[in-house]
């Protein structure tokens, strides 16, 4: 008996025009229904079930996909009976011990030693000499008899029932790959409070589809359950990669057109490093990834991804040009209305979106300059006196995003330890592009506006028994 598929609206989701046209998503888009699509969808936000029509399936996939919807489904016909856990561990016996207790309930559990100094004995496999996390994820998957391979670092620990949200995702078989939230442990240090709010495996609290260029861009396999059939057919994970081959086997299963699905109601707890050094040398091996991952799939690691027309706006004020900025920045706002108009959006909702363009792209823009850009940006800004106030307000981004976290953390380190996590990570890009010797992981990806990334207007499918699309 199939699972019933039922629909709850994204938090990001506004419906204008009596709900035929649907404004968000990621990257965010506006979506024209006919008459009948904007029924079904008020149907389904009011909780009746996707009926199994070819049409009514389309229409969903498509709103999922877009991250304007996201599926629920209430059970699973996979149990943890089906999923074999595998765990790639060097040493780390400690963190291993309070693993293996949370994960019985599934049909195995594969440890691989990648080279332990001494030897795990609860090891299913060793190999001999390090050879990496994704080789270590490779060998253990390949051992796995089972439909599913739940992948868990040894420092994590899943919560009770981890699994039964995830396991939900795979009614759909296009869906190959879904994450649960990774929480950071609690402590009292200034670094685990930081941790607790900044950790760069925490992906925040709303569901999404994983996808390059989306809200949810990446999904870390320090907790990750995958179809073992997608793993044979992608080949798993690429041994040539030692950072971001997560990042990379995600990439490449959604540009095969299947669905990976991040699950922030599923939870696993992760221990954060606890000593500064090796806290920031994380960072700087999370940066080293960018760059054989832009060798891979291009401009989806650009360091900035905005309009041309928003980054010749801000250029305005960076040249000294205010005036220039704001002429580029009202003449494009002006514009959108036009094009919008086209598909119903009214000219007030058009300009909203202009503005909230301009205004994300200029905190894209510093996070790129103080983040992956550093190197150049900060000592090239620093040395003239209208630099340091544009670096001054790049930085006040921070003490904004404290604002809006409120972390247990005064306001004076917090933005010292978010300039370090830039520091850190940026110094890695760098060292990564010298070493692969190629730029790609530091040039921006610009775009015309509105366009690609910037405002998509297209129509989407209605119910095909009662009208064509609009």
């Amino acid at each position: 008996m199939t699972t019933p598929l039922r629909m709850t609206a994204d938090p990001g989701l506004r419906r204008l025009n009596g709900g035929r046209l649907l404004l968000g998503g990621s990257p965010y888009r506006v979506l024209r229904l006919s008459a009948t699509g904007a029924r079904l969808v008020d149907e389904w936000l009011a909780g009746k079930p996707v009926a199994a029509r070819d049409a009514h399936r389309r229409l969903a996939d498509r709103l999922v996909r877009a991250g304007i919807l996201h599926p629920v489904y209430e059970t699973a016909r996979l149990t943890g009976r089906d999923v074999t856990v595998v765990v790639p561990v060097r040493d780390h016996a400690e963190a291993l011990a309070r693993l293996l207790p949370a994960v019985r309930d599934s049909a195995r559990v594969v440890v691989v030693d990648d080279g332990s100094r001494r030897p795990l004995p609860d090891a299913a496999v060793r190999h001999h000499t390090s050879r990496g996390p994704a080789a270590a994820r490779n060998t253990g998957w390949r051992l796995a008899g089972t439909e599913l391979v739940a992948f868990l670092d040894a420092d994590v620990v899943p919560d009770a029932h981890w699994l039964d949200p995830l396991l939900r995702h795979f009614e759909n078989p296009d869906v190959v790959a879904v994450a649960p939230r990774v929480l950071s442990a609690t402590g009292t240090s200034l670094l685990a409070r930081y941790e607790q709010v900044r950790s760069s495996l925490d992906l925040g609290g709303a569901a999404a589809p994983v996808q390059p260029g989306g809200r949810v861009s990446y999904v870390p396999s320090a907790a990750l359950v995958v179809r073992a059939s997608a793993l044979r057919e992608s080949g798993g994970f690429d041994e040539g990669m030692r950072f971001g081959e997560d990042v990379d086997l995600v990439w490449r299963l959604a540009s095969a057109g299947f669905q990976v699905r991040y699950e922030p109601a599923s939870t696993v707890v992760h221990t954060p490093r606890s000593r500064w050094r090796a806290w920031a040398r994380q960072r700087f091996d999370y940066g080293t990834s960018a760059a054989p991952l832009a060798l891979r799939h291009g401009r989806a690691v650009a360091p900035l991804k905005v309009s041309v027309w928003s980054a010749a706006a801000w250029a305005g004020p960076a040249a000294g040009r205010p005036l220039t900025g704001l002429a580029v920045a009202g003449v494009t706002a002006a514009l959108l209305p036009r094009k919008l108009n086209a598909v119903g959006v009214p000219a007030a909702e058009s300009l909203r979106l202009a503005l909230y363009g301009h205004l994300g792209a200029g905190r894209l823009l510093a996070d790129a300059v103080t983040r992956s850009w550093w190197p150049v940006a900060v000592p090239a800004l620093a040395a003239t006196r209208r630099g340091r106030l544009l670096l001054a307000a790049a930085y006040a981004c921070h003490v904004r995003e404290w604002q809006q976290r409120r972390p247990p953390i005064d306001p004076l380190r917090w933005t010292a330890l978010r300039a370090l996590d830039d520091l850190a990570y940026g110094s890695g890009v760098w060292w990564g592009a010298l070493r692969h010797r190629t730029v790609a992981p530091l040039l921006p990806d610009l775009s015309d506006w509105p366009g690609r990334d910037g405002v998509r207007t297209e129509p989407a499918p209605g119910d095909h028994a009662g009208g064509q699309p609009e």
